[in-house]
């Protein structure tokens, strides 16, 4: 092997990695962007005595926020039946921050798609290769094992620093105002600290669990042989 071949297999055998580690990550928060989800963790955090809302209204308010958010369905001018007449749940700042937020999420699951069609590809070029497939294989046990590691490193330091772990990724990730008094705005209101740590915590729990479940079936793939279909032989 030539030393562009050794490279483009390097290069190859990190994209399948990474790849790996990008889509368990996406499928483990996708199920918590479900509404039911969250408005179980919101009970969990008493957000209808935060909001004074009724089911109805915590319902309505909740559904169209991650509508917006994960479908583009508004820009976040959410009403609630029962509220005051023309005036929306969120105000300017708000609404403001959950389109950063938007643009966050739309960034994220751009590169998880990327994800998906680099292992796609990984495996199209694999099939019927015994040691390509095991290269394969073994590189996405490589990238869900990192994952492993650096959620339960970082799941650590939230779990005893929550707010710096806070403040760290609104910093990295938002440039606007990310600070809201939870007196008075109801964004904290009906996503309190306690809900995003209860999630964080929860995501981190499914993600582990996920990308172990996944290196080990990648370990097993890795050495089991291909079976090829028996060739037809032709009589004489």
């Amino acid at each position: 092997m030539g030393p562009g071949a050794h490279a483009r297999g390097i290069a190859g055998t990190w994209l399948v990695g990474a790849s790996t580690a990008i889509v368990i990550l996406g499928a483990s928060i996708a199920p918590f962007l479900a509404p039911p989800v969250v408005r179980f963790e919101q009970d969990r955090t008493n957000v209808a005595a935060l909001t004074s809302f009724s089911p109805r209204a915590l319902d309505e308010a909740t559904t169209a926020i991650l509508g917006d958010l994960v479908l583009w369905q508004g820009d976040f001018d959410v009403h609630i039946s029962n509220g005051p007449i023309g005036e929306g749940v969120l105000n300017d700042a708000e609404r403001s921050h959950m389109r950063d937020v938007r643009g966050v999420f739309t960034g994220f699951w751009a590169v998880v798609l990327l994800g998906v069609v680099g292992l796609v590809v990984a495996a199209r070029r694999s099939a019927g290769d015994v040691a390509a497939r095991s290269a394969a294989w073994r590189a996405v046990g490589r990238g869900a094992r990192a994952l492993s590691v650096v959620i339960a490193v970082v799941g650590a330091f939230a779990v005893f620093a929550f707010d710096a772990a806070f403040e760290v990724f609104h910093r990295i990730f938002f440039s606007g105002n990310y600070t809201f008094d939870p007196a008075t705005e109801k964004l904290v209101q009906l996503f309190p600290e306690q809900f995003w740590s209860e999630i964080a915590i929860a995501v981190g729990a499914v993600t582990i669990v996920a990308a172990i479940a996944v290196s080990m079936v990648a370990s097993r793939r890795a050495g089991r042989p291909l079976v090829m279909a028996p060739r037809p032989e032709v009589a004489a």
